[in-house]
């Protein structure tokens, strides 16, 4: 094995008079090598890497050793660690969104990055360097990315980005900072792919920041597990995920969602037979190919899912355990023959879409960024506009609907956003966030209103004394369980849950989805689960429905879906997601670069 680039010895790290919150971490990165840190949000996995390179505020106390080939970082000068930035160690932040400056072109930004460091190139030369990394990152179209702004790219396509410009400085290491979080799972593919070959092209020493143990397992050489700021297990991933010695590692593998076996795979072939990509007409049909082994898991049994407990009913099919109550009980909303277009001219977004949600069950939508998930959710609450056929809500339709009767009907549906952080107003308390939907409607007097908050933040296992709190003061699992106690406010007949555990670490995710699963039993409301994480959807959904491209590919019970997929599509977002086991995932890797070729 190569010497160590970057050694770290007995790291800490204390904002001011407090106690440290990173505690004697000590690790090295190698060349060719990648090492993940992984724990919960705040664990201190950022803050440790942010250390090394001094990018912390100014009110850190850092100390111990952090040499990198020979130089120690702890202490140095703004000009040793600038020579180091970028030239030795580039960083790929978490949010290239929030990273990115949003006024300028993201060739402008590169290119700064390029000079950041001394060249001998010219506008010409710097130019052309600029399409170089563009391409490195795996964008094939670098004459349109350079020109464009942050806001009209894709979030993969950000990211891409983003790891050009950390390696515009030709750097031997690479601190990757969450660089997957909130993309969907074939984006993440792609992401982890890229990551992969530029380690091994290159030869860089990777750091990989992530709380997705199944990201781990794909892309990771060695793991350092953190909680609270302490080291609590280092080794091999080989190791660690088939005998992990700590219990706080047992309980991060336990809590990760379980995917089932994976569908055979293809044959590579040409763009002539292709089968990666669904036609664009209709549903898929059962084919007779039966389901591949797949090794099982070394940790995170599933068996308790909804999706894992099935019945069998008269005629063969396998059901989840409510759907007798289902057949019985009443669909909240329908969609029929569903298309939106949001501009007057072009194709719709969606079109085509069929969908019964029922109360007491819950519903998966699934597919990859720019499939048509959330404009689906959008439009069963009312909020775009709807080109053709109906959306019922308790009965009535919304086109139809105007006035007092609108406002009634979209009172039945609440809403998950995906960031309660952008969700909740950040001026005023939880409490007034979780009543507002009660003032809008009108709907009790001011007492009445804090009571019932107070009401729903003991529902979703909260305090009733936090509605005086604001949501800055809340971690990021509180604050979710703050916007599904909002989404409750007015007893909803349908709760759309739009990406609800995307940016949560696997512990605070596990317990959102056991909140939901619990207050759906006791309230009784139908769920729309809008995901790209298809392990959550298997815990979560009873039934699950595939888009790719506005329309609807496949659809059925959770189980036989995920596990018996009959469409080429399902199969590849299937074989894109990563899972909490280094053999299986080996194995998934090339299951899902096989569907890559066969679909190119």
């Amino acid at each position: 094995m190569s010497a160590p680039l970057l050694e770290v010895e007995g790291l800490r790290v204390a904002f001011g008079d407090t106690e440290p919150v990173v505690r004697d971490v000590s690790f090295t990165l190698a060349p060719g090598r990648v090492l993940a840190l992984v724990g919960e949000s705040g664990s201190g996995k950022s803050v440790s890497a942010m250390s090394v390179l001094g990018l912390l505020p100014s009110g850190a106390r850092v100390s111990g050793s952090a040499r990198f080939r020979g130089t120690e970082l702890i202490g140095a000068s703004a000009d040793e660690l600038r020579a180091v930035r970028g030239a030795g160690i580039g960083v790929v932040f978490q949010e290239p969104m929030n990273s990115f400056t949003p006024v300028l072109s993201i060739g402008t930004q590169i290119a700064e990055a390029v000079r950041a460091h001394p060249t001998d190139l010219d506008r010409a030369g710097v130019s052309a360097r600029v399409d170089e990394l563009l391409r490195s990152a795996g964008l094939q179209d670098p004459a349109r990315i350079r020109k464009a702004y942050p806001h009209e790219l894709s979030g993969g396509q950000l990211q891409r980005a983003m790891i050009a410009m950390a390696l515009a400085g030709d750097p031997v290491a690479l601190f990757a900072d969450e660089p997957t979080t909130a993309l969907d799972v074939t984006v993440q593919a792609g992401i982890l792919d890229l990551l992969r070959r530029l380690g091994r092209e290159r030869d860089l020493a990777v750091l990989l920041i992530t709380h997705d143990m199944g990201v781990v397992a794909d892309v990771a050489d060695e793991v350092l597990v953190m909680r609270r700021g302490d080291p609590v297990e280092h080794g091999t991933v080989a190791e660690v995920f088939a005998h992990p010695a700590a219990d706080y590692t047992r309980a991060l593998l336990a809590a990760v969602p379980a995917l089932g076996p994976l569908g055979p795979v293809p044959a590579r072939r040409g763009a002539s037979g292709a089968a990666g990509r669904p036609s664009p007409r209709g549903e898929a049909r059962p084919t007779s190919a039966a389901p591949a082994a797949d090794p099982q898991p070394v940790a995170a049994d599933a068996s308790s899912s909804r999706a894992e407990r099935q019945l069998t009913s008269d005629d063969g099919r396998e059901v989840s355990p409510s759907a007798e109550r289902a057949d019985a009980s009443a669909v909240v909303a329908r969609l029929r023959d569903v298309a939106v277009r949001y501009g007057r001219r072009g194709e719709p977004t969606v079109s085509g879409i069929d969908l019964e949600l029922v109360a007491g069950r819950t519903l998966g939508l699934v597919g990859e960024s720019g499939s048509g998930k959330s404009t689906i959710g959008r439009a069963l609450a009312g909020l775009v506009p709807v080109v053709d056929g109906s959306v019922e809500v308790d009965g009535s339709d919304l086109r139809t609907a105007r006035g007092k009767r609108l406002r009634a009907l979209r009172s039945r549906v609440g809403i998950v956003f995906q960031d309660p952080a952008s969700s909740l107003n950040p001026r005023q308390t939880i409490g007034w966030s979780i009543a507002e939907p009660l003032l809008v409607h009108g709907e009790g007097t001011p007492a009445s209103r804090a009571d019932r908050a107070r009401e729903l933040l003991s529902a979703v296992q909260l305090d009733p004394s936090w509605t005086e709190r604001f949501p800055h003061q809340l971690s990021g699992g509180q604050r979710q369980r703050v916007a599904v106690a909002r989404a409750l406010a007015l007893r909803p007949a349908l709760v759309i849950a739009d990406e609800p555990t995307s940016a949560l670490d696997v512990t605070v995710q596990a317990a959102v989805l056991d909140l939901l699963a619990g207050l759906q039993d006791e309230f009784g409301f139908g769920m729309l689960l809008i995901s790209h994480d298809l392990a959550v959807v298997r815990q979560l959904a009873d039934d699950v429905v595939v888009l790719h491209d506005g329309r609807i590919v496949e659809r059925g019970a959770t189980s036989a879906v995920l596990d018996h997929p009959q469409q080429d599509y399902t199969r590849m977002l299937l074989a894109a997601a990563p899972v909490a086991d280094p053999v299986r995932q080996a194995a998934r890797r090339e299951a899902w670069r096989a569907w890559e070729g066969a679909a190119s």
